[in-house]
C-alpha cells in the first residue's frame, strides 16, 4: 500500500479543505480525533489557539477552497517572483527538508515527554486513585494507538537522549516497540488495547521497592535478588488493585518469564504464557540489553538483536522473535554503521515495513551536525551498510559528530516518506 505524504505548515497558511494531523495527545485538544478535514474557520481558530507554530497535513487528501488558496500569498510579495537560480532552488529545497525533518522529530519529543510525564503521574496515584490512573493509562494507549493504526506504516524513531528520564524511559520504549511489534504480527484492536496498557505498566511493581533495588545488579546478594524480582507480584497486585483486564494483569505477571522455563516468578513453559507476555518480554530483554541498570554494560542494538537470536533463542518464542528482528531490521535505530562508501553514519528511523534500508545521518565535516539531513537509504541505489560498529571504534571527529546515544530512547512516526537528498561532499 501507498504511504501518505504529509508535509509541515505554519498554522498561519491553515484553510478549510486541508486535512491535518495534530501530533499530541487525546487530552490536550477539544477535536474528537487527531486527524480530519478542517471544515470552518471556529475549527483554524482552534487550532491556531493550542500554541503550535507547525503541523503536518496531507495535500493529497485536502481539497482547500480555491478562493482561500488563491488569497496564501506572502504580505508584500511580488504578483510574478523573479525566477530563482538552480543554486537558490537546491538551497531553498534543503532549508526546507531541513525544517521539516527537525519539526517532525520535535514532534516525536514532545509526545515522548507528554507521555512521560502521564507515566509518572499514573505512578504517583495508583495507591489513592486507581481508578483515574487506570483511565489515563488507556488514554495514553488509545492516542498511540491512533497513530500507529491510522495509516499504513510507522517508523521507529530514535530520539536524543534528552527526551526521557530513566524510569518513564524503559517503559515508554517497551511500550512503542511492543505495539510496533503487535501491529506487525496484526493482532486484534482489543489485543493490542491490552498489550500496551500491560508494557506501560509491566515493571510498576518496582515502586514498592527500595531505589537501590529498583535496577538488577550482579553484585545482588540472593536476599537481594529474591526481593528485586518480588516487583513482579507487586506488580500483579497494583494491576488487580487498578483492575486491569485478565490479560493486561496476565502479562504483568508473565514479563520475565521465558518458554524454556528459565523465567520467573514461576518459570513456567511456553504453553503456560500468554501471546502478549511472549511479546513482551522478548522486547523487555532487548530493552535491558540496550539500557542496562549499569551504564558502563550497555551492547548496541546490532549487537542486542544478535545476542538474543543467538545466545538466548530457546528462551523466546520463535514467531516472536523472528517478527520483531524482520521489523527492527539488521540495524535498529542506534546502531553505529559503516557504509559501502566507508563513511561513518548513525542510524535514527527504520520503517518497520521496510527495514533492510534505514534512514541515516552520515558524517560529513563540511556540513554542520545541526544541518545534516537524513538520509533514505532506500532511495540511495548505490550506498548501503557494509558492517555495524561500537561507538568507541568511531574516530572521534565522527563520534562528535554523530552523537552515540548512551541510552537508547524510542518512539515512533508516521509511515511519510521523506523526501531527502544526501549533501554534497
Amino acid at each position: 500500500m501507498t504511504d501518505i505524504h504529509t508535509q509541515f505548515i505554519d498554522v498561519s497558511q491553515l484553510r478549510i479543505g486541508m486535512f491535518v494531523y495534530l501530533d499530541m495527545g487525546w487530552m490536550d485538544h477539544p477535536f474528537p480525533v487527531n486527524s480530519f478535514e478542517i471544515r470552518n474557520q471556529d475549527q483554524i481558530t482552534t487550532i491556531r489557539s493550542l500554541g503550535l507554530e507547525r503541523i503536518r497535513y496531507a495535500p493529497d487528501k485536502s481539497s482547500p477552497d480555491p478562493d482561500a488558496v488563491t488569497s496564501c500569498v506572502a504580505t508584500g510579495a511580488a504578483s510574478t517572483p523573479p525566477a530563482e537560480s538552480p543554486k537558490a532552488i537546491e538551497a531553498r529545497k534543503r532549508r526546507e527538508m531541513l525544517a521539516d525533518q527537525q519539526a517532525s522529530l520535535l514532534v516525536c519529543e514532545r509526545q515522548f515527554s507528554q507521555a512521560s510525564q502521564t507515566f509518572k503521574h499514573v505512578t504517583e496515584i495508583v495507591h489513592a486513585q486507581p481508578q483515574v490512573a487506570r483511565e489515563q493509562t488507556e488514554n495514553l494507549i488509545q492516542g498511540f494507538l491512533a497513530g500507529m493504526l491510522g495509516e499504513d506504516e510507522a517508523a521507529i524513531r530514535l530520539l536524543s537522549e534528552k527526551a526521557g528520564e530513566r524510569t518513564s524511559l524503559h517503559s515508554i520504549n517497551v511500550t512503542i516497540i511492543s505495539l510496533l511489534l503487535g501491529k506487525a504480527m496484526e493482532l486484534s484492536k482489543v489485543d493490542m488495547l491490552e498489550l500496551g496498557i500491560g508494557a506501560l505498566l509491566h515493571d510498576i511493581g518496582k515502586m514498592e521497592l527500595p531505589d537501590r533495588l529498583r535496577w538488577p545488579e550482579d553484585h545482588f546478594s540472593h536476599a537481594e535478588r529474591q526481593l528485586y524480582q518480588s516487583h513482579v507480584m507487586h506488580g500483579v497486585n497494583l494491576a488487580r488493585k487498578l483492575a486491569l483486564s485478565a490479560n493486561a494483569t496476565l502479562l504483568v505477571a508473565q514479563h520475565h518469564e521465558h518458554i524454556d522455563g528459565s523465567g520467573y516468578p514461576t518459570r513456567i513453559l511456553a504453553d503456560k504464557m500468554s501471546p502478549l507476555a511472549k511479546i513482551v518480554s522478548l522486547v523487555n530483554q532487548y530493552d535491558n540489553l540496550c539500557n542496562p541498570g549499569n551504564p558502563a554494560l550497555a551492547i548496541t542494538p546490532h549487537e542486542a538483536l544478535s545476542q538474543l537470536f543467538t545466545q538466548h533463542k530457546s528462551q523466546f518464542h520463535a514467531p516472536t522473535m523472528t517478527a520483531f528482528i524482520r521489523m527492527m531490521g539488521i540495524y535498529p535505530p542506534g546502531s553505529v554503521v559503516q557504509l559501502t562508501d566507508e563513511r561513518y553514519a548513525l542510524v535514527v528511523s527504520v520503517n518497520s515495513s521496510r527495514p533492510i534500508k534505514p534512514r541515516v545521518v552520515i558524517h560529513n565535516p563540511e556540513i554542520p551536525r545541526d544541518d545534516a539531513l537524513v538520509i533514505n537509504l532506500e532511495y540511495e541505489q548505490s550506498l548501503g551498510i557494509h558492517r555495524s560498529l561500537k561507538p568507541l571504534q568511531l574516530p572521534k571527529a565522527a563520534y562528535d559528530y554523530l552523537s552515540p546515544r548512551k541510552r537508547l530512547c524510542y518512539f515512533f512516526e508516521r509511515g511519510r516518506e521523506i523526501e531527502a537528498v544526501e549533501a554534497s561532499t
